[in-house]
């Protein structure tokens, strides 16, 4: 008597969707981890200070949200379509976990594509907008070509040659959706660095109320001076309590290099080792520092009515 060979799918087709469903997690839990920095105006975890660069540039936004939430929601997405089919028993419901499959591996497949040439595409801004190394971007990038190989490899394709048209258009689509709205979404960040050379970090959203101006103008009267980078969080958090039109009057010194008008042998001269820093009557004080605060450290006696 004959035995029937039952057919084996190889191991890649087997684990292809917990795979990338794992990875897909990860990158959520990493892009969720990014977006509390972000909005918390604290510092990632990160060996190098090329990840506060890139928190703090103006390409971590569109639209005035945070690119991270983008990220999360995409990785998310990536996860639940992997995972989604394998919650259907095919014991009992075979019909319904084939469509599933079905249904999804396409749009894998699109999300993926999507990912890895938005991923190029800030890989290009990393390397000769930002000029910052990334550990988090880098391994996001790798991610996604990794899901891409997994997508590809781990499903059945019927017509290769209809899907690497589709992916052609949906790479086309990714690049020039990408260039279009960056243009849109950061024109002040253009005119900025056209008008004045080096890197201006992160655009003050919040506005300044006469308190605040007039705080400014006593700082720099009183020779009070903040010591701080363009790609610093707490220096873009420091300035976002003075409001835009303050932030202008504030007295500050660029102590990386690569910013806007930089002074660095200023900050090497006074010791700074981090940013920001306030030099107040001789005094160094480290970190963000309320407005009060700088108020009281200065001797200032006009309105604290401050708004921010």
């Amino acid at each position: 008597m004959s035995r029937r060979r039952q057919k084996t799918n190889p191991w890649i087709q087997r684990w292809s969707r917990l795979l990338i469903a794992g990875i897909a997690v990860v990158g959520a839990l990493g892009t969720a981890y990014l977006t509390f920095v972000k909005l918390t105006g604290g510092s990632a975890a990160c060996p190098t200070e090329g990840c506060d660069r890139v928190l703090t540039s103006p390409y971590a936004e569109l639209f005035g949200i945070p690119l991270t939430i983008f990220g999360c929601l995409a990785y998310t997405g990536m996860a639940v379509m992997a995972a989604g089919p394998l919650a259907v028993n095919p014991d009992r419901n075979k019909e319904l976990r084939q469509k599933l499959e079905q249904w999804t591996k396409l749009l894998m497949f699109i999300g993926a594509v999507g990912l890895v040439v938005f991923s190029g595409y800030l890989m290009y801004l990393l390397a000769f907008e930002i000029g910052a190394a990334c550990i988090y971007c880098l391994t996001s990038a790798a991610m996604t070509v990794t899901m891409l190989g997994l997508v590809l490899a781990g499903q059945e394709w019927d017509d290769p040659g209809q899907l690497w048209f589709t992916g052609a258009i949906v790479a086309v689509v990714a690049v020039t959706g990408s260039v279009v709205i960056y243009a849109q979404t950061n024109p002040n960040f253009a005119a900025t660095n056209a008008s004045v050379p080096g890197q201006a970090g992160a655009s003050i959203t919040t506005t300044s109320g006469p308190a605040e101006t007039e705080l400014a103008q006593w700082l720099d009267e009183s020779g009070a001076v903040m010591y701080g980078a363009w790609w610093c969080s707490h220096c873009h958090t420091q300035k976002q309590l003075f409001g835009r039109q303050a932030a202008a009057e504030v007295p500050y010194i660029e102590c990386d290099s690569d910013g806007q008008n930089p002074q660095v042998d200023v900050c090497r001269s006074a010791g700074i080792t981090g940013f920001p820093t306030w030099e107040i009557n001789g005094e160094m004080y480290s970190g963000t520092q309320s407005l009060e605060t700088l108020a009281t450290l200065t001797g200032y006696e006009g309105s604290r009515d401050f708004q921010n």
